[in-house]
């Protein structure tokens, strides 16, 4: 018996690293599934989308498209100058009438970012905050529980004529600020997400209504929930869903009662809308 149980352990220990490896790959699964209620082309789906209450803002590096969210016809856009200060917009949020969006200077080193902030009505540009060099290069931001939050990304992929990686994507982290763009506090993302992430990193995030923090990759189709921590630094995984999105920027549509979450496919260049049903 002894014997017996000794194999046993013995095989344990040697079966738990492997396990836990397999799980680092397979994130796990959850209750509730996304339905697709709507999907149109827009060229400029290629980074995120943003929505309001009667449209959905598809963006890329240097333009925002603004599309009637009924049918998808264009009703303004904003362009940027190639050689102009703005470079690579990744996501955006509306918030009280204003579009703002996550910035940054990628791939270029060392990293630089900022917040941009549009007129949502007329798609005029109304202010900007920069964080200069800080701990990566935002992502993604949201305003959620009465502050700021945002995704400062690092990633394991070598760019250019660059000889190191871009940061680490293991360092990506989620700050929260409060409205001065101080930051408060900071989490990192659990292993089983940021190994389906690499060697690139967390490309788009919305809180939900549920007051769970849903985030994407950058090429999978599957959205990630997400919870804060009660001790230590690093979220919790709630669950994993599949999406329409290959990953990049989201939003949560929160001017009606449904609870769609607004995706891009970068590459049909099309903005989706998937209705959550629990």
């Amino acid at each position: 018996m002894k014997l017996k149980v000794a194999a046993a352990l013995a095989a344990f220990l040697v079966a738990a690293p492997v396990l836990a490896q397999e799980a680092a790959k397979k994130p796990t699964s959850a209750s509730g599934r996304f339905v697709e209620i709507a999907r149109f082309k827009a060229p400029s789906a290629r980074q995120a989308a943003a929505v309001d209450t009667g449209h959905v803002y598809a963006i890329t590096d240097r333009a925002i498209a603004k599309h009637d969210k009924a049918t998808g016809a264009l009703v303004k856009e904003w362009k940027g100058a190639e050689d102009g200060p703005i470079i690579h917009l990744d996501s955006g949020a509306v918030v009280d009438g204003k579009l703002y969006a996550a910035h940054s200077n990628y791939p270029a080193s060392p990293m630089t970012s900022s917040v941009e902030i549009w007129d949502a009505q007329t798609l005029e540009h109304v202010g900007s905050h920069s964080f200069g060099i800080l701990l990566g290069s935002l992502t993604w931001l949201d305003k959620h529980d009465g502050a700021w939050w945002g995704v400062f990304a690092n990633y394991s992929r070598v760019f250019g004529q660059s000889q190191q990686p871009y940061g680490n994507s293991y360092w990506t982290t989620l700050v929260k600020f409060d409205e001065a763009w101080k930051p408060v506090q900071g989490w990192t993302f659990p292993a089983a997400v940021i190994k389906r992430a690499e060697p690139m990193s967390m490309s788009g995030g919305s809180w939900g209504k549920d007051g769970l923090l849903y985030a994407t990759g950058h090429d999978h189709k599957e959205v990630y929930a997400l919870r804060l921590p009660k001790m230590g630094s690093v979220l919790e995984l709630v669950g994993t869903y599949p999406i329409e999105g290959e990953g990049q920027g989201i939003a949560w549509d929160r001017s009606g009662g449904a609870d769609t979450l607004w995706m891009i496919s970068r590459a049909k260049s099309e903005l989706i809308g998937q209705r959550f049903e629990r």
